[in-house]
């Protein structure tokens, strides 16, 4: 908490510091992190429209790649193209508006948010597949996976309310300079001047906690269930068939949840401005853009592209 200056005023606008330490490589950083945004949208338009345009792909499964590729799209462009700003436009780049600010921390905690409680439901859907194959037909409807998709979206879009609201009711009185390359929670609460005990410590901590811990624990018991299966698999190749199908996602959960769990649920011991930028950037522009490329390695995936790039060689000859 920052103390009242004697005549302060409420903070309308802040700067964001991003990464200063890099002027003279500034061009260097914004190359690679433009080419890293531009793969994580190719690669997840591709995902969109190769499963909404091939009818082999159109199964549960890759219902859920698309809303995931879609979440990835939206958790990115909410920060990305600003930082990219910051490093190329001298004059108001790295400015952002007090409604500004707090409207992309709450655009970004609720794609996160859906990100986590879809994961959990593709988890699930991978256990019902491997679990009880023979009936799930009966118990992944198309109205279900609808109706887990809509529930994973709506949650996400509540989880944010109460702690931005509180944020929003923080005195902001000076200084004004967010050392981050995006409006996160603990460096704008570092700027308040009012007393932000009860929001970081029980707030953001236990909403952090609940969403990583429910939705870690339906994937946890679904990857239980599906180990302790394909334990019980006597074929070899059966077995190697049957983790193929979950691989690409296990790998997704483990990138995702591995940078999240460190960020967020973390003492302050463990805590440093720089180190935190470096996370950020793992978990909001770098695992976005290797989600797709893992599956895009799914064999049904590949085929559905290279089905796609045939038909358009033959169409253009």
């Amino acid at each position: 908490m920052q103390p009242y200056p004697q005549n302060w005023t409420h903070v309308t606008e802040f700067v964001m510091v991003g990464f200063a330490g890099v002027h003279e490589a500034h061009l260097l950083f914004f190359t690679l992190f433009l080419t890293m945004y531009l793969f994580t949208l190719v690669e997840n338009l591709a995902i969109i429209l190769v499963v909404g345009l091939d009818h082999q792909l159109r199964r549960p499964m890759y219902f859920f790649l698309t809303h995931l590729s879609c979440l990835e799209i939206g958790y990115t462009s909410v920060t990305v193209p600003k930082m990219l700003a910051g490093f190329i436009v001298v004059d108001g780049g790295k400015n952002i508006s007090y409604v500004g600010c707090l409207s992309q921390l709450f655009i970004f905690t609720f794609f996160g948010a859906t990100k986590c409680f879809l994961l959990a439901a593709m988890a699930y859907d991978r256990y019902v597949a491997i679990c009880m194959p023979l009936r799930y037909g009966a118990l992944v409807l198309w109205g279900t996976c609808i109706r887990l998709a809509a529930t994973c979206w709506m949650v996400g879009f509540l989880i944010p309310v109460l702690p931005i609201y509180l944020m929003s009711q923080l005195t902001f009185c000076g200084p004004n300079v967010i050392d981050h390359f995006f409006c996160d929670a603990s460096p704008l609460l570092a700027l308040s001047c009012s007393d932000v005990t009860l929001k970081e410590t029980t707030i953001d901590f236990l909403v952090s906690l609940a969403v990583l811990l429910t939705s870690s624990a339906v994937i946890s018991v679904s990857y239980g269930n599906i180990v302790w299966t394909l334990l019980h698999i006597r074929s070899a190749a059966e077995r190697r068939k049957a983790f193929s199908t979950c691989a690409a996602h296990l790998m997704v959960v483990s990138l995702f949840y591995g940078t999240l769990f460190f960020m967020y649920v973390r003492t302050k011991v463990a805590s440093s401005i720089n180190f935190n930028k470096v996370l950020s950037v793992f978990y909001s522009i770098v695992t976005p853009m290797l989600n797709p490329l893992i599956s895009l390695r799914n064999k049904e995936v590949k085929g559905a592209l290279s089905r796609a790039v045939s038909l358009k060689s033959w169409k253009g000859q």
